[in-house]
């Protein structure tokens, strides 16, 4: 396993995860290790922005919509 060293962390950050971390009665490491394991199985929102563009537009295949489009096609209609 890798080493994560956070430099800077305001005394009210630590102590608002020692507490989150006390409370589910686990160390502070351990808190923040399930928390990073969550953050990271979690698509960025550019990955999910990603596979939007990536997808075709559906084919639309609805009976009633191709009996519409047919309508709108006929003369008078």
């Amino acid at each position: 396993m890798s080493t994560l060293q956070v430099r800077d962390v305001s005394p009210e950050t630590l102590a608002a995860l020692k507490q989150r971390a006390a409370a589910q009665g686990t160390s502070l490491s351990e808190y923040l290790r399930e928390e990073l394991d969550r953050l990271a199985a979690v698509p960025s929102r550019a990955e999910i922005l990603a596979r939007i563009a990536r997808r075709s537009a559906p084919e639309l295949t609805d009976p009633v919509l191709e009996r519409d489009r047919g309508r709108d096609e006929r003369p008078g209609a």
